[in-house]
């Protein structure tokens, strides 16, 4: 499963660098100024799961295979791209391809880091200009289906006479500036406007690049304020230059520079869970002697769509699934003993997956 998570923002706020230590890698050119990158840079980025570790604890496997998630650097925007300014359509295109989207907000001054807007930080003003953008290029879609919509309505399209009304309503909410990801749906009119291809429409959390000095410090519900989104947007302090610096340390050091800041841990541990979560991803892991690896599902899947991740034939023939929590599996030390205490479940093809899950799937070839 392929998704990925759009790193957006302006010129200079960060994105090649965070996306250089997401990825472990200096892929994303970095330079102080504008449009430094212009294709996507596109990375594997591996979700820290520490259940990994305490399952391959119990089974001692040959290798240990993470979830992953796609993120893709894209190119700073700038005020007017939805009219063609900086890389325009160009920029807009690459976002609509992406299925979730994580822009990059500077709060850090730094004289010798140009910014577009003539060196002042404004955050908020960063995030409107963003907004604004992903609006406008949404408000010229609608604009265009509309015109399509309204001339089936004019010939008895009982269908469309209900899809033209339903963007009618997301006209009026966006033209107020809202972001369509935050417009009250039901499930069936969220699916009757999917095809719009909406880049408002898409999952949106807010990266905060901070300095080295304040990132130990951070506090969500200032930074929600200092960004002026509302209380549904998924904040995620970060410093890309701390994260950049300790990919060229060792795991001891980073420890102790983490702990000189006032970390727990990376905050791109953080930030990467996060981006699973926003994409309604879960987890389920298979554990043997071969390899433990976590397996990424949709949240609401069944055990027989589950299976067929690992490959269509588990789904095709799928009988049952043999299932205990993640948790009894490392506490009973595997899942014979599982079974001899009665924490082993036998579920069928309606069963739901939950997240953390231990699974070994039963099917006929």
């Amino acid at each position: 499963m392929s998704l990925q998570i759009g790193i957006v923002g302006l010129p200079n706020v960060g994105k090649s660098t965070l996306f250089n230590a997401l990825t472990k890698s200096k892929g994303a050119e970095m330079a102080n100024y504008p449009f430094c990158t212009i294709e996507p840079n596109v990375g594997i980025v591996e979700v820290p799961d520490h259940r990994l570790d305490e399952l391959s604890r119990v089974v001692h496997p040959e290798k240990v295979i993470p979830a992953i998630i796609e993120f893709v650097d894209i190119a700073g925007l700038v005020k007017g791209a939805a009219s063609g300014e900086g890389l325009g359509n160009k920029f807009l295109s690459h976002i609509r391809e992406c299925d979730a989207i994580l822009q990059v907000v500077r709060v850090f001054e730094d004289k010798d880091i140009q910014h577009v807007n003539d060196n002042v930080i404004d955050p908020k003003s960063d995030v409107e200009v963003i907004n604004t953008e992903l609006i406008l290029a949404d408000l010229e879609t609608i604009q265009k289906r509309l015109g399509e919509l309204e001339k089936k309505a004019r010939s008895q399209d009982k269908e469309a006479a209900v899809k033209r009304d339903l963007v009618q309503r997301v006209q009026t909410w966006i033209e107020q500036e809202n972001l369509v990801i935050d417009m009250i749906l039901k499930p069936e009119e969220r699916a009757l406007i999917k095809d719009l291809h909406l880049l408002t429409n898409k999952p949106f959390m807010y990266a905060v690049n901070m300095s080295e000095g304040d990132i130990g410090k951070a506090d969500v519900q200032q930074l929600r304020q200092t960004l002026g989104v509302g209380p549904s947007a998924k904040i995620i302090p970060v410093s890309a230059r701390v994260e950049q610096e300790l990919n060229d340390l060792s795991p001891d050091e980073a420890q102790v520079f983490l702990e000189d800041l006032g970390l727990k841990e990376s905050t791109l541990n953080a930030l990467i869970r996060e981006g699973f979560e926003l994409l309604g991803l879960q987890t389920y892991f298979t554990a043997g002697v071969k390899e433990v690896r976590a397996w990424t599902i949709h949240k609401g899947w069944t055990a027989p769509k589950a299976a067929g991740v690992i490959h269509t034939d588990f789904e095709k023939g799928f009988i049952r699934a043999e299932i205990c929590a993640w948790q009894d599996f490392v506490a009973l030390g595997g899942e014979s003993k599982c079974r001899d205490v009665g924490k082993l479940r036998s579920e069928g093809k309606e069963y739901v997956m939950r997240d953390g899950d231990v699974v070994h799937f039963l099917f006929n070839n």
